[in-house]
């Protein structure tokens, strides 16, 4: 596969232009303070509001088992106040390896519990609903040569503002002519053992036929909603590490308002994120090195379940950063704890970091933006960049 083919033409467009001014304006460029772009950046929504709490419960906090009883699946351990879900044995192997790292009670400004505000200020960047109507991402893409791409059916609003982003899907197979299936059946009707291979064909071909509601709930479409983030995973890091490719890599993962019944649903899909992860990592290759993911969500859920299993609307949630190069094998975060008097308005864990330091931090070290640029065009109001996030 190749990436959209504006990925490469408008970069040799731009490319040449600037090779024809260099000679006078090429000083003051070698000059700028800005740091040094480098690597490549994938950012994974998880829409609808994963419970950061069931990701990674915070087992060593004195009030987490009065909050959440016991019963599921014991989770893997990572240090003595926290552990992960079951689901995601393979980020505790990255967290093993040194390349994850958790960022837990993290929100953005937004402290209503709507999710379609709170993902248009966490894709805005911006500090109330609808401040900005660009995205961080694109806002930072469009200072540079950079590009990036989304792979969803159209450009999220983290991607907007800038002509340096598309969006790639992958294109569907027609399902076969059912008459001409029934004809070549037909052929075969007279041998029994030619009959049995044609009928093994064509069940292999179509696979195992999924609950067609499954997927829609999980918004991603046919083929089921496991194998349907694994496969764009893959191609996110085919065309990341692909010579010439994108710079950056947007991938959504709906389904995670788990109002009811939350248990099994988050077995299913952390399991799904997990696979997801492992493929992006293998297609990326040597690209790794020098790749960081961020796993982000809109807000976290409340502390307690509720009266059908599940979880409400919370505040504060968790974040992953995972790649090569992550100063990873910590958890990172102000914990203010699980008492009563801590939770934000008796009911949600309260968030102490602000998800925009990430994202500033991302943006200096993949896309080379500045500070000076960072606090007026791409991230107004934010937080300084945290710091100490990648080994080099």
């Amino acid at each position: 596969m190749h990436p959209p083919e504006f990925l490469s033409r408008r970069h040799w467009l731009r490319a040449a232009g600037a090779a024809l001014t260099l000679g006078t304006a090429g000083v003051r460029w070698a000059f700028a303070a800005a740091p040094q772009a480098r690597g490549k950046l994938v950012v994974v929504m998880l829409r609808g509001a994963l419970d950061g709490l069931a990701a990674v419960p915070p087992v060593g906090d004195p009030h987490w088992s009065r909050l959440r009883s016991a019963g599921e699946d014991a989770p893997l351990g990572l240090d003595n106040t926290f552990a992960l879900h079951p689901a995601l044995a393979g980020l505790h192997r990255w967290y093993g390896e040194g390349q994850l790292l958790v960022v837990h009670a993290l929100a953005s400004p937004y402290r209503e519990r709507s999710h379609f505000d709170a993902q248009q200020v966490l894709e805005s960047g911006g500090e109330r609903p609808f401040a900005l109507d660009t995205g961080w991402l694109g806002r930072a893409l469009a200072l540079g040569r950079s590009h990036g791409v989304a792979l969803s059916p159209s450009l999220p609003l983290a991607l907007r503002g800038t002509e340096q982003a598309t969006t790639w899907t992958p294109s569907r197979r027609d399902a076969p002519d059912a008459d001409f299936m029934a004809r070549v059946a037909r052929l075969y009707e007279g041998d029994d053992h030619l009959l049995r291979r044609w009928q093994q064909v064509q069940s292999q071909a179509m696979g195992p036929m999924e609950q067609p509601g499954d997927a829609m709930k999980m918004g991603m479409g046919g083929g089921g909603p496991g194998n349907a983030f694994v496969t764009l995973a893959t191609q996110a890091g085919r065309f990341l590490a692909e010579p010439g490719g994108p710079s950056v890599a947007w991938l959504d993962v709906n389904g995670w308002d788990t109002h009811t019944q939350q248990a099994p649903r988050l077995q299913r899909l952390l399991g799904m994120l997990d696979a997801g992860l492992l493929a992006l990592r293998n297609s990326l290759a040597h690209t790794w090195v020098d790749t960081t993911v961020l796993v982000m969500t809109e807000f976290g859920r409340s502390a307690a379940f509720n009266g059908s299993g599940g979880t409400d609307h919370g505040t504060g949630g968790v974040a992953f950063l995972a790649g090569g190069a992550v100063a990873g094998g910590r958890v990172r975060g102000d914990w203010p704890g699980l008492s009563p008097s801590a939770l934000l308005d008796g009911r949600d864990l309260r968030p102490t970091t602000d998800v925009r330091s990430l994202q500033r931090a991302l943006l200096q070290r993949h896309l080379g933006i500045g500070s000076a640029h960072l606090e007026q065009q791409v991230l107004p109001g934010a937080p300084p960049a945290m710091s100490g996030l990648w080994r080099s």
